[in-house]
């Protein structure tokens, strides 16, 4: 059997947020955020896309977005390249997310909790060896947290996970391999074959079961990610170097351009600006300016 890389925006959204995955997406949730305990018993997928409710404001697009049955919202985005300013974008959407939940007139006892996921393939915090973190407002002296403490940022950082097969044991274990290996597997591990919704999640990654053409997008689509994966570091290598920094920062932005033109024919624009890290707009531009 051959599998589908669940890190790729196309397998990523197909696993967990299809029509079939919502017990897929409540095992995976109750994994990476609830320490593998069955916290969550039932939720909805929703439109992850953030439309803009005033004139002006900048779009969101996410991977998948889900309420839990006790109101809280979660967002979950799989990110493989480390672009510029990606912890920032985080935090916009959810705080974006958090803000658009009221309608004209509504009291701000309506809000919901926000979760964001982040599962990451590379590093976002060099300084700690935690493979999960988790953020919230506390108070910098005393860390005591916020009296409504409605915003929560989770991170997975998949090179962080050093695990072999044979150590595999928890849900969480279990589900974070899934994540950073199924692509290079053979046929589903007996240990991980015994969860009903990760077996469910390789039957959907089984290349089998794709047509040609998903198959011919999901290739390109891979590819791209391994190519650029050098453009991204060299791009954010000689942001870091000295020099003056309008060179810096337009080398950086010519090396996300000419990233996000290989990828006019490939992916919408929504998929390019988080691949590159390149507004809507300047895609847009992109598109309009080809010959």
């Amino acid at each position: 059997m051959t599998f589908i890389n669940p890190k790729t925006d196309y397998a990523f959204k197909k696993i967990f947020a299809s029509q079939d995955s919502k017990g897929i997406l409540i095992s995976f949730l109750n994994a990476t955020i609830y320490d593998g305990n069955l916290t969550i018993a039932d939720l909805e997928i929703i439109d992850p896309n953030l439309p803009p409710k005033i004139a002006g404001l900048k779009d969101s697009s996410l991977d998948v977005k889900a309420q839990l049955a006790d109101g809280t919202l979660v967002i979950i985005e799989m990110q493989v390249l480390n672009v510029e300013s990606f912890g920032k974008r985080v935090l916009y959407n959810a705080a974006k997310t958090y803000a658009s939940q009221l309608q004209k007139g509504q009291g701000y006892r309506m809000l919901q909790p926000v979760i964001a996921l982040t599962i990451t393939d590379f590093e976002m915090f060099k300084n700690s060896d935690r493979l999960i973190s988790r953020f919230v407002y506390k108070e910098t002296t005393t860390n005591i947290e916020y009296i409504d403490n409605h915003i929560e940022l989770v991170f997975v950082e998949l090179p962080k996970f050093t695990k072999e097969l044979s150590q595999v044991e928890t849900l969480t274990d279990k589900w974070i391999y899934f994540m950073k290996y199924a692509s290079m597997l053979t046929q589903v591990p007996q240990t991980m074959d015994m969860v009903p919704e990760i077996h469910q999640a390789f039957e959907i990654a089984n290349q089998v079961n794709l047509n040609p053409g998903e198959l011919e997008a999901l290739e390109r689509q891979e590819q791209f990610i391994y190519d650029q994966q050098g453009v991204v570091i060299k791009a954010n290598r000689e942001g870091r170097e000295e020099g003056r920094e309008e060179g810096r920062e337009e080398g950086r932005k010519e090396a996300m351009q000419a990233a996000a033109r290989q990828l006019l024919d490939v992916l919408d624009d929504e998929t390019i600006s988080r691949t590159t890290g390149l507004s809507i707009e300047e895609i847009g531009n992109l598109r309009s300016n080809r010959t």
